[in-house]
């Protein structure tokens, strides 16, 4: 049976949101579509913000058609709290783009993302960088970073779903 699979992954900001769209085919073949970034401009609204990451997102979307959106959740021990409301209001937004697009989201926090790509979840972030860089042959580590975390969250996505029916 061949079955083809794009994944489009996110990992949520407010100020920069880093997105990543793989294709896998049949359990061998994992290719880089596009990697970036969704930056917002500081200094305005939450509102105008949100909007921006998502407006970002529908293009994304539209352009790449994936199947399935995989999504960094939210690490729960924030200390400040500020912070943590601010991802979560970006990451709403992403979620509100996939439910839009009737697209399933897919979670995974970031210690099963760092087991999935570097073999432990206490990585940092360059560790991640390097895996990611040679998971998929690039010649250098991908930058900024918020690129290299959407590229492990979709192969985390990726690594997690043997079974093409799960995939989707």
């Amino acid at each position: 049976m061949v079955y083809n699979l794009r994944v489009l992954a996110v990992d949520p900001g407010l100020a920069l949101t880093g997105y990543a769209v793989l294709d896998y085919q049949n359990n061998l073949v994992i290719q880089l579509v596009e990697g970036g970034i969704i930056k917002t401009r500081p200094g305005i609204s939450l509102e105008d913000r949100l909007k921006q990451i998502y407006s970002g997102l529908e293009e994304i979307l539209h352009e790449f058609n994936p199947n399935v959106i995989a999504i960094e959740e939210l690490f729960s021990d924030y200390k400040n709290p500020k912070t943590a409301l601010l991802m979560a209001h970006a990451r709403g937004v992403c979620l509100l783009a996939a439910g839009q697009s009737g697209i399933k989201a897919h979670h995974y926090s970031a210690t099963q993302i760092k087991q999935s790509v570097t073999g432990t979840g206490g990585a940092t972030k360059s560790q991640v960088q390097r895996m990611v860089q040679a998971a998929l042959g690039l010649e250098s580590p991908p930058s900024p970073d918020h690129i290299a975390d959407a590229i492990a969250v979709a192969l985390c996505h990726i690594s997690h779903c043997h079974d093409p029916e799960v995939l989707k």
